[in-house]
């Protein structure tokens, strides 16, 4: 049977690879639904560019709901710096057509919990955790109900992309993550240390590029553009795909290891202020709370990225 999943976007050309990828594997994966967060772009552009992927992909009987358009507790922190002023730099594609679903991005998490049976429905958050801490603040009954949160997010070996000690997505909200690291709900984490192994080369783009039809034309597209920030920041070859690491893991969890270990989230420290904390060798009496990947079969990943997006 196919795993239901919640994808929680801000896209984001990362983002939106990892929903391609899961639209084009329905016998692992099934969309109830993409929930929209502000994050990488204010939540007008998440919004719009989670339906213009999905009209990419073929897919508008996907609903998307616009959800949370800053964090809980703090003003919004964005990446165009890294994705652009529309958040899809690169290619040029059409505004879309397809209407967001009435209704709050939360309210559809909390309600698609409630209805489906417990334990089988995933939450995949690829931005700011602010609509699921908030769906979990407002509905704890619902805490219980997920199966499992796969998520990107975090870093420890490799410590911080927006800051020196944290990786964006955890930074912009740590309140947020707070919440859901400490919910006691099993979280899979995909931390920097893990999507920095995932990098387009020039050669796994051409392939993307080399691919029939409008899909693989633009994720090249994407990526050309994406990559300029990471080459130049870290003398890396090409960009990480940090986002599609959740949807391969559901695809594929074989690609991936890492260890179940104990992770906090610093939201008193200035200095460190959304920092991941990951007692990684054991050293503190925590208990574990999270899977923390930290290896991938990088071309294995990018073999089945490339087989799966031939599909759109």
């Amino acid at each position: 049977m196919p795993r239901k999943i919640i994808i929680d976007t801000d896209p984001g050309q990362d983002d939106a690879v990892a929903i391609l990828l899961a639209l084009a594997s329905p016998e692992e994966i099934e969309v109830l639904g993409i929930t929209a967060v502000a994050g990488n772009v204010p939540l007008e552009l998440t919004a719009k560019n989670a339906r213009i992927v999905c009209e990419l992909a073929g897919h508008t009987d996907v609903p998307i709901y616009a959800g949370c358009d800053r964090p809980l507790n703090r003003p919004l922190v964005t990446a165009e710096h890294v994705h652009g002023k529309t958040g899809l730099d690169g290619p040029v594609l059409p505004d879309p057509e397809m209407p967001l679903a009435e209704g709050h991005a939360v309210d559809f998490i909390i309600d698609t919990l409630r209805t489906h049976e417990p334990g089988t429905v995933t939450l995949c958050p690829l931005g700011p955790l602010t609509n699921i801490a908030t769906a979990f603040r407002k509905a704890p009954d619902i805490i219980d109900r997920v199966r499992e949160i796969v998520l990107m997010g975090g870093a420890y070996f490799e410590v911080g992309n927006i800051t020196p000690t944290a990786e964006f997505n955890i930074y912009v909200d740590p309140e947020a993550a707070d919440i859901v690291f400490k919910s006691g709900t099993h979280i899979v984490v995909m931390p920097l240390d893990v999507t920095h192994d995932a990098l387009v080369t020039p050669h796994r783009n051409d392939a993307f590029r080399a691919l029939d039809g409008k899909v693989g034309h633009a994720v090249a597209e994407m990526t050309d553009f994406f990559e300029r920030f990471d080459k130049e920041k870290y003398g890396s070859e090409g960009a990480p795909l940090h986002d599609p690491c959740v949807t391969a893991y559901l695809i594929k969890p074989d690609l991936f290891s890492g260890r179940h270990v104990n992770v906090e989230i610093e939201i008193q420290s200035e200095l460190t202020l959304g920092m991941t904390v990951a007692d990684w060798w054991g050293v503190t009496d925590r208990t574990p709370n999270a899977m923390f990947i930290s290896d991938v079969d990088a071309q294995g990943f990018f073999d089945l990225l490339t087989e799966r997006l031939a599909r759109l």
